[in-house]
């Protein structure tokens, strides 16, 4: 069991700046602190526009949130140049989180409702394609059921909040992160939700994501310790008092009869 350990995580903050617009740098304080109450010391490298390849080389862990499309239009600029690296991490089960705007660009490309075409980073085997300025965004609170996971959080219930325009498809290349039980998901239609590839998580769940969902929070924890440290078969952390975060989940699945 992890408590007061000698352990360090390091954290690589994609665009903090340009790729926050919902919150989700709420994400990083929650890894933050759940790391920081179990004496597990953690660094967070922002990486911004210009950011070298030698910080990116040093994350233990990759997080980026979402952006509306003219921050995503000068964000990919930059990204496409450290590309084959991203890959290459990612390709090493190097674990991630990428919401909203950061999960599209992981795709193949993202269609705007004008039908201009931002060519996506083409390392998940997705594409999302916006239907149109009449179209309706998806949005409102959302539930999901986990799917795909090695271990302790399949079948768990994530709770958040979604708001994208975009409607994502996912090829054979990738399994859905969970199962829509209320909401919409990748695109309203198919009933999936997110995206994994090996330790990456593309998800649309604002909220942020982690304050609501401990588990999950952990899980990334967990997943980026035995990255790192090798610790085999698995890493046990040491449990926290999670009332509030459950208390808040429990709010959204009242509101859908589904506690």
């Amino acid at each position: 069991m992890i408590h007061n350990t000698k352990y360090k995580l390091t954290i690589g903050w994609l665009y903090p700046e340009l790729m926050s617009t919902y919150g989700d740098r709420g994400n990083i304080i929650v890894l933050q602190k759940r790391c920081e109450w179990r004496g597990i010391k953690t660094e967070v490298i922002r990486l911004d526009l210009g950011f070298t390849l030698n910080d990116l080389k040093k994350c233990d862990f990759l997080f980026m949130g979402g952006a509306q499309d003219k921050q995503q239009q000068i964000v990919v600029k930059d990204l496409m140049k450290k590309r084959n690296e991203l890959k290459k991490m990612i390709e090493n089960n190097i674990p991630g989180l990428y919401i909203c705007g950061a999960y599209q660009f992981l795709g193949k490309y993202y269609k705007e409702a004008d039908r201009t075409i931002i060519k996506g980073l083409d390392i998940l085997d997705l594409y999302t394609e916006n239907p149109g300025l009449n179209s309706p965004r998806l949005i409102g609170d959302i539930a999901i059921k986990i799917l795909n996971t090695k271990y302790l959080i399949r079948d768990t219930t994530v709770v958040g909040f979604e708001n994208h325009g975009g409607r994502t498809y996912l090829g054979q290349g990738v399994k859905p992160f969970g199962r829509v039980i209320k909401g919409f998901g990748n695109n309203g239609q198919d009933g999936t939700e997110g995206a994994i590839y090996r330790n990456s998580f593309g998800t649309y769940l604002h909220g942020p994501i982690l304050p609501k969902n401990p588990e999950f929070a952990d899980y990334l924890i967990k997943l980026a310790l035995e990255k790192k440290y090798g610790v085999s078969p698995t890493i046990t952390l040491s449990p926290l008092n999670d009332l509030l975060e459950t208390q808040a989940r429990k709010v959204i699945l009242r509101k859908f009869n589904l506690h």
